[in-house]
């Protein structure tokens, strides 16, 4: 019997399946307790550090394992398992902090020890280390970066985060990209709604 085909479709990580442990190194930094919705910017140390603070969080965080703290999304894991005889799924994800670039390479294993023991149903081959996603090329792409979301995949989904909460509708309709909610927790449940809908769309077509 011929294998089939699935579509492939390439999965951001940090901000949706994760967010990374950097608040909680925020805090112990700090002495404080920030919460995750207490930001907006996708690099929340800039939020409530100066100049000389920064520059001692970044020696500081290049020691760290962000992974080892990091916060699973909720539904993240269940709906990629659930999809997973549905899509060729690939973990595209950038390895490299800005703040720190040159010492970035750290974070690579922690990532991807991370990614092994929390998606056992996806070979790690189909990890893909990636900064530049607009290079990928299948048919769902679910990012938190609207910069990721070109034309190169027909369903672009938008994973709701507070950093990319005041981008407007119109722009997403433009785009043709899909917002996921508004609600960084209950992302995924929408999502589970997207590609349920799309999977009976394809039964319909196969009948």
């Amino acid at each position: 019997m011929e294998e089939r085909k699935l579509k492939k479709a390439f999965i951001d990580v940090d901000n949706v399946i994760c967010i990374p442990g950097y608040l909680y190194f925020i805090n112990k930094f700090l002495n404080a307790n920030y919460r995750i919705d207490d930001f907006k910017e996708y690099i929340k140390e800039k939020e409530v550090m100066d100049e000389e603070a920064l520059k001692e969080f970044n020696e500081y965080i290049k020691y760290q394992n962000v992974y080892e703290h990091a916060i699973i999304i909720p539904g993240a894991i269940e709906t990629l398992e659930k999809y997973s005889d549905d899509y060729d799924f690939y973990i595209s994800s950038s390895c490299i902090n800005p703040n720190i670039v040159a010492e970035s390479g750290m974070l690579f294993a922690y990532k991807y020890d991370f990614l092994i023991s929390i998606l056992p149903f996806i070979d790690p081959n189909k990890f893909i280390f990636i900064s530049d996603k607009n290079v990928l090329r299948g048919y769902l792409q679910i990012d938190d970066d609207i910069n990721q979301l070109q034309n190169n995949n027909p369903l672009r989904i938008l994973y709701p985060a507070n950093h990319n909460s005041e981008i407007s509708e119109n722009i997403l309709i433009k785009e043709g990209i899909i917002r996921a909610g508004n609600n960084w927790q209950n992302g995924w449940n929408e999502i589970d709604k997207i590609l349920e809908k799309e999977k009976v769309k394809k039964l319909v077509k196969i009948k």
